[in-house]
């Protein structure tokens, strides 16, 4: 990157527009800005959930990819017709996914967020990640979107479900389940 951000504000934003990799410039209230920003909060949560794991965390260099392919995707948005996911990503991802999955107990309730507090981070991050999935499908009825980016995402926020599971169970926490109204 060099001396790329050696200056942080430019002012060229003060008329409620950003510009974006391939030069054009939009609206900050778009639905591409909407995505790239919530793709942003993911990742943010992502990073205060690695946070919260101690340091030797067999989780941490999965995650930290995740928060590199969110990078990626971010910047997918940001140049529109360019593509950093692929579908391997999902692939690699799903297989993540199934092996954490492997030696949980199936589910019989639905669970609510919680049980730990890495847990209960891990549950942010998927709520939010639902939400980026969201923005992508509203983005893509009037642009042009990588639909491997919004199958990303989806995988994603499954895998962070699983991984919140995995983590309230580890942390010596346990499922928080959900109890009808009528039950309570």
């Amino acid at each position: 990157m060099g001396h790329r951000l050696s200056k942080i504000y430019t002012r060229t934003g003060d008329d409620g527009t950003t510009g974006l990799g391939d030069g054009s410039r939009i609206h900050k209230d778009h639905c591409r800005m909407e995505g790239i920003g919530t793709i942003d909060e993911v990742n943010s949560f992502i990073g205060l959930l690695m946070a919260e794991l101690n340091s030797t965390d067999p989780y941490l260099p999965l995650l930290a990819r995740i928060q590199h392919d969110l990078f990626d995707l971010g910047g997918e948005l940001a140049v529109p017709g360019y593509t950093m996911i692929s579908p391997e990503r999902i692939d690699e991802l799903e297989a993540s996914l199934d092996e954490l999955n492997a030696d949980l107990p199936p589910l019989k309730n639905f669970i609510l967020p919680g049980g730990s507090k890495a847990a209960a981070l891990c549950h942010m991050a998927r709520s939010v990640c639902r939400r980026a999935e969201r923005c992508l499908v509203a983005l893509s009825k009037t642009d042009e979107v990588n639909a491997t980016g919004r199958k990303y995402l989806n995988r994603l926020s499954d895998f962070l479900f699983v991984m919140a599971r995995l983590l309230a169970l580890r942390d010596g926490g346990q499922e928080v389940l959900w109890v009808q109204a009528d039950k309570r």
